[in-house]
């Protein structure tokens, strides 16, 4: 069997209206996802996708609705002064001010994802990156970075400048005293990179409380990154969560 048989593909589009569906769609699927991993703190937390059609606007959920409750008729389109261009709901201020900035500085990304986890919270109140301790692990090795500073709740876009250049050309950044954020060159592989992210922050939380942790050399660790972290092993290993969110909660679609 030729290897062009089994290989996966990225999804093409007959236009732009099918391609913002799929964001759409895929955004959705997130959030729900991100409620039944138990991402959700309150009101805080926020996925974006730029929008195809017009890419100075991103959606994103409404502010207030429950990760679980979000269907895609529900999403809001956000320009970059922060008025909702489309939708019926107000945006999550810290939203606007994070997710603006991170857009506008990284025209590659057409997703980031926030939201106060657990144990994303845990990695950031020591202030460390994370460490080649292990496979999964490597999908961030060079490729994660830590904002090293906490002013409060982010309410300014001065802030989100911060982030965004603390972010740089990686696919995610610890945020100090905060939580994490991560980005994709599509929803799918920026959902994962953050639910992959999170489960990291708790195998090095666990491994390093429990002994001293054996790091994987730089050469394997490297080597390994380009398998497990490249944007085409984030976009396909979403792809089961898709399908089992999908049946599971097909209410999404609405």
């Amino acid at each position: 069997m030729a290897v062009e048989k089994w290989l996966p593909a990225f999804p093409k589009f007959d236009s732009l209206e099918d391609e913002r569906q799929h964001r759409k769609e895929r955004l959705t699927a997130g959030f729900r996802l991100f409620a039944k991993f138990g991402f959700e703190e309150g009101v805080a937390g926020h996925i974006t996708a730029r929008d195809p059609i017009e890419p100075d606007t991103f959606w994103v959920n409404p502010f207030g609705v429950p990760f679980a409750h979000v269907t895609v008729s529900s999403l809001i389109r956000v320009n970059h002064t922060g008025e909702v261009v489309e939708g019926n709901y107000h945006v999550n201020e810290a939203a606007f001010c994070i997710h603006s900035q991170v857009h506008q500085a990284r025209p590659d990304v057409m997703a980031a994802a926030h939201s106060h986890s657990t144990f994303g919270r845990a990695q950031s109140a020591l202030g460390e990156l994370l460490e080649p301790i292990t496979q999964d692990s490597c999908a961030f090795y060079d490729d994660h970075s830590l904002f090293d500073d906490y002013t409060g709740v982010v309410t300014d876009i001065e802030e989100g400048k911060k982030i965004a250049v603390a972010l740089d050309d990686n696919k995610a950044v610890i945020l100090r005293n905060h939580g994490l954020l991560t980005v994709g060159e599509t929803v799918d592989s920026c959902v994962f990179w953050f639910i992959t992210m999170e489960r990291t922050c708790q195998v090095q939380l666990v491994a390093k409380a429990a002994g001293q942790v054996v790091h994987i050399d730089a050469d394997q660790a490297k080597q390994t990154s380009q398998f497990v972290g490249s944007e085409l092993a984030g976009w396909f290993s979403f792809q089961p969560l898709w399908a089992k969110i999908t049946r599971e909660q097909p209410d999404l679609f609405d």
